[in-house]
C-alpha cells in the first residue's frame, strides 16, 4: 500500500513555521510515502516566491500545488518551468508557463499529482472535467495512482468532478476555501474524497488573514490591505492509503492538529 500525506492551503510565513516544526514527525507518524501541499499562499498569503517554493520543498515536501493565485508574484514565472515539482492548474489557457500535472517515482512507487482550477464563482478558464479527461490520457501507462487537487469555491463543483474521475483517479481533494471539512469518504469506485482539506496556518484569523482587516472590508466595502494573523496556527491535512496495484484508496483520514509554541 502507498499512503499519501496531503497538507491544505500554506497560508504565509506562519504556515512555514509550523511544517518547519512539525512536517517530519507528522510525516513519520501517518508513514508517508509522498507528501504534497498546496503553496498558492505561501508568501505572505498570496502567491508564492522561487525562495519560498526551495524553502518548502526543503522541508520535504515532494509537491507543491497551487490555485488562482499562483501569479500573484511575477518571479515565479520562470520558475514554473524549470521546478517541476511546482504545478499550477492545468486548465489555464495554454501558452502559461508550468505544467499541471507530474508523475513522481519514489522508494519504488509512482504517483501521478494534478492540478486543476473550478469556474464556478471564479475566472472562466478551460474546462477542468475535460481537462482532466486530457491529463489521464497522458499518463495512461505510467501510474494508476493518481492524486487530483481541485482547487474551487463551490462544493457542488468539487463533488461533481469527483463523481465524474471516480474510479479513475486515486483522490479528489479540494483546496482553496481554507477551512477543513468533515465529509471524507470513499466513493463507490474507489476514489478518495473530502471537498476541502484545510489550510496550514492561524485559526485565529479569517480564512488566515487578520480578524480587523476581514471586518473594516465588510462594513465599509473599501480596499484593505490584508495581513496574514500569527495567532494559534494549526494544521490541516489527510492521510491517504492506495493499493497500487489498482490504484483506488482503502482509506482517507483528516486531521487537524495545533502547533504548540
Amino acid at each position: 500500500m502507498m499512503r499519501v500525506l496531503f497538507f491544505g492551503d500554506i497560508v504565509g510565513r506562519p504556515g512555514r513555521r509550523a511544517l518547519s516544526q512539525k512536517l517530519s514527525q507528522i510525516k513519520d507518524e501517518c508513514n508517508a510515502d509522498f507528501v504534497i501541499a498546496n503553496g498558492e499562499n505561501a508568501a505572505g498569503g498570496i502567491g508564492i516566491t522561487p525562495n519560498i517554493a526551495d524553502e518548502i520543498f526543503d522541508m520535504g515536501i515532494d509537491v507543491l500545488t497551487s490555485g488562482n493565485h499562483i501569479w500573484n508574484k511575477k518571479e515565479i514565472y520562470q520558475y514554473l518551468d524549470r521546478e517541476q515539482r511546482l504545478i499550477r492548474p492545468a486548465n489555464y489557457p495554454s501558452g502559461n508557463p508550468g505544467n499541471g500535472a507530474i508523475v513522481l517515482n519514489k522508494d519504488g512507487f509512482t504517483l501521478a499529482v494534478m492540478n486543476l482550477c473550478g469556474r464556478v464563482f471564479m475566472d472562466q478558464l478551460d474546462c477542468p472535467f475535460r481537462t482532466a479527461d486530457q491529463l489521464l490520457n497522458e499518463i495512461l501507462g505510467q501510474t494508476q495512482c493518481v492524486i487530483v487537487d481541485i482547487h474551487a469555491e463551490a462544493t457542488s463543483e468539487k463533488l461533481a468532478l469527483a463523481w465524474y474521475l471516480d474510479g479513475r483517479v486515486s483522490a479528489v481533494l479540494g483546496t482553496h476555501t481554507h477551512i477543513q471539512t468533515s465529509d471524507e469518504r470513499i466513493l463507490n469506485n474507489g476514489t478518495a474524497y473530502i471537498t476541502d482539506v484545510g489550510m496550514v496556518g492561524p485559526r485565529d484569523s479569517v480564512i488566515g488573514v487578520e480578524i480587523e482587516n476581514i471586518l473594516e472590508r465588510f462594513l465599509t466595502m473599501r480596499p484593505v490591505s490584508f495581513n496574514v494573523a500569527r495567532k494559534n496556527i494549526w494544521m490541516d491535512y489527510v492521510v491517504v492509503e492506495i493499493d497500487e496495484e489498482s490504484g483506488r484508496s482503502t482509506l482517507i483520514c483528516r486531521y487537524n492538529v495545533p502547533l504548540e509554541d
